[in-house]
């Protein structure tokens, strides 16, 4: 059946009338300048099936009629309503990479990420000139192509080319923008190279899209020819025109919560057991590491961002570091944080370079000019961002993780390009020890191949060591091979036709690997509780907070004694402290939140704040890298030299020498070697030949 005789003026009317008359209505008493009606497919299937296809098929007649049949429906106001038909809820995606050309000219709905944007700029729908010989006005529409039409002739005078000029307030501007969307990683076969489509957005579309954004896109495809330096060729390039834009994932703060959720949500609040359920629901998959999954559980909450009076920010998210051996899931628990996370970024240390972290400056495709690409920390803004193998990474890539950190913004200065931009997300990382696996007795700042100025800025740090434990050992392959058991049975029931599998034994095995709260609920029960919740610490929580933190100083008063803790663990503690309010969606931070928090820093702190020699809580070795004992050593060791030195000379002391002198104060000979080593990288001696030593 023809388009004309399916859709028509008349048609859409009756559609509007039974369907929108009360969003029409709020749209005529609207002061938006630009206005948009949002219909679903849905509703006009349920109308007339044939009108559906069509609109799929011949979408540019099928939404004009649409858009002048708005202005028909009565309304108990007596104004006329304009606005742009905007048509979501498509049953049907299509991939970037499996258009065709019997797309072109028709409605396709399009999911993908946004990877780069234009700045918003006018663009020219209709274009006014006057004459300069007779000033006679002639409008002329400029069609889609990109190129400015001007008219050549004017009607007083035929024989003449005209002189015109454009008029620029009688002229019709519309606000227009280019995005490109790049296929999402998860429908990708391996080994495939993700795909890239440009789609133009324009009037209340425009400037509402960031990138890192997941997207829904539909509009229609366009096709435009390609040109080269010999003309035109027999290749056309495709587009799509945006009819309309359906946000796939959503922040934290535009997460839908229907009122029966909400309902369900504060029921699960008051559950004396939701601790243990929201942690028992992070990676159930991985046995053990309880620590580790409360670790990460309040860092999905995070603490509460405070604005100072005096302009100073203070973050409330929490960073958290993983160091441990080889194969004992790190990089597991990292990937399902990820997908828990409303918004969540993975990147790999090896892979992951200084721009792919930050930004990157790249030429623009759409006008030639350079343009701002983000990288994974800014695509995570307002989430997580997962680093693996952050020992792997070159030292001028890391260093451009400090100030996203900390003040979380990251500079830019390339390519003429002047930029600050937000990256407000958690930085939850993993590392190998430099020598594969973690041994006890050296300070984790030497075994990381970090600096402690990055180090010291996470708030929780964990060691994980596989250790051979004989009962630990067998509940685990227990828990692995439950796991698999589980899977094995999944696939044989999906993939059988004739499965003696039965659904009731694929739920019974999969029970000890099913998160207590599922996933969707506990992204929501996070979303409600960061929109929703902003504790304030009670008098007894504040007390106790500073009496462990003078607890942990007092010690350090004597010169002799290292400083256990410094003013950066005091905000860790307050921030944790919050998140642990949160957890339980509470306005008030109280005793019970700090004592939850300080268990978990003094286990953190034991772990890599522990002095290897003394036992003492010493915070110089992750601040500085070098602890109190160490740098007691360090100094003796430079006396021991600049003693011998007057008996040698100036042609150095000799390592036995120094060795020999040294196990008079206790040095062992490795003890004494590694110290020497310290000292020539801090210039505090240097080598005048092989094996001799000399101060500075």
């Amino acid at each position: 059946m023809a388009a004309s005789v399916v859709s028509s003026k008349q048609k859409w009317k009756e559609f509007f009338t039974r369907y929108y008359k009360p969003d029409i209505q709020q749209l005529a008493v609207s002061d938006a300048k630009s206005k948009s009606l949002t219909i679903e497919f849905q509703e006009i299937v349920k109308f007339d099936v044939r009108l559906s296809e069509e609109l799929l098929k011949n979408p540019d007649k099928v939404i004009k009629d649409a858009e002048d049949a708005i202005p028909l429906v009565d309304l108990p106001v007596k104004r006329k309503v304009a606005a742009f038909v905007r048509v979501v809820r498509i049953p049907r995606k299509t991939q970037i990479r499996e258009l065709r050309s019997s797309h072109i000219n028709s409605f396709v709905s399009i999911e993908g990420t946004v990877r780069k944007i234009t700045d918003v700029r006018p663009r020219i729908i209709v274009a006014a000139f006057e004459c300069a010989r007779c000033g006679n006005q002639i409008y002329l529409p400029q069609e889609g192509s990109g190129k400015f039409l001007e008219p050549s002739y004017c009607s007083c005078n035929e024989e003449k080319k005209g002189v015109f000029r454009l008029m620029f307030k009688e002229s019709t501007f519309e606000d227009y923008q280019r995005i490109k969307i790049q296929e999402s990683p998860e429908d990708l076969r391996g080994g495939e190279q993700p795909q890239t489509l440009d789609v133009n957005v324009n009037n209340d579309l425009s400037g509402v899209l960031t990138p890192g954004e997941r997207v829904v896109v539909n509009g229609i495809l366009r096709s435009v020819q390609k040109i080269n330096k010999d003309g035109k060729t027999v290749y056309f390039e495709i587009y799509v025109d945006c009819n309309s834009l359906e946000f796939e994932e959503q922040e934290f703060d535009e997460l839908e919560i229907t009122p029966e959720e909400e309902e369900t949500i504060l029921k699960l609040a008051k559950d004396k057991d939701v601790f243990r359920k929201i942690i028992g629901s992070i990676a159930p998959s991985i046995y053990g590491y309880e620590e580790v999954k409360e670790a990460v559980a309040l860092q999905l909450f995070s603490g509460v961002v405070k604005n100072l009076p005096d302009g100073t920010r203070i973050r409330g998210d929490i960073h958290v570091l993983l160091v441990g051996d080889p194969g004992i899931a790190k990089s597991q628990i990292l990937r399902y944080v990820v997908n828990l996370a409303p918004r969540g970024v993975y990147a790999s240390g090896k892979s992951a370079s200084s721009a792919g972290l930050t930004a990157a400056a790249v030429k623009d495709d759409f006008d030639g000019s350079w343009t701002l690409e983000a990288g994974a920390l800014v695509l995570a803004d307002k989430g997580i961002a997962a680093v693996d193998e952050m020992d792997k990474m070159k030292s001028e890539d890391r260093s451009s993780l400090h100030e996203a950190m900390e003040s979380q913004t990251i500079s830019v200065a390339k390519a003429g390009i002047l930029a600050t931009l937000k990256c407000r997300c958690s930085l939850l990382g993993a590392a190998n020890p430099k020598l594969g696996r973690f041994d006890a007795f050296e300070n984790i700042a030497e075994q990381i191949n970090m600096p402690p100025s990055l180090i010291s800025r996470f708030d929780l740090i964990f060691i994980l060591q596989d250790k051979p434990d004989e009962k630990r050992d067998s509940r685990i392959a227990g828990h692995i091979l439950k796991s698999h058991y589980a899977g094995e049975l999944g696939a044989h029931r999906t993939h059988n036709a004739s499965s003696f599998v039965t659904d009731v034994a694929v739920k019974e095995a999969q029970s000890p690997i099913l998160p207590e709260i599922d996933a969707t609920l506990l992204r929501k029960y996070i979303a409600y509780a960061k929109r929703n919740v902003y504790p304030v610490m009670t008098d007894e929580a504040r007390e106790r907070i500073t009496k462990f933190y003078l607890e942990l100083r007092k010690p350090g008063e004597d010169k002799n004694s290292p400083i256990a803790v410094t003013a950066r663990q005091l905000e860790g503690l307050v921030r944790l402290s919050e998140a642990s309010a949160r957890m339980r969606l509470s306005d008030r931070v109280n005793i019970e939140d700090v004592e939850r928090t300080i268990a978990i820093t003094m286990s953190s702190l034991k772990q890599v704040g522990t002095d290897p020699q003394t036992g003492n809580l010493d915070i110089d070795i992750l601040t500085v890298g070098v602890g109190k004992s160490q740098r007691e050593r360090i100094k003796d060791l430079k006396n021991i030299i600049m003693d011998l030195a007057k008996e040698y000379g100036s042609g150095g002391v000799p390592l036995d020498k120094i060795v020999e002198k040294a196990a008079e104060h206790g040095l062992t000979k490795d003890k004494v070697e590694k110290e020497i080593k310290k000292l020539k990288e801090i210039g505090e001696i240097f080598e005048p030949k092989v094996g001799f030593y000399s101060h500075t």
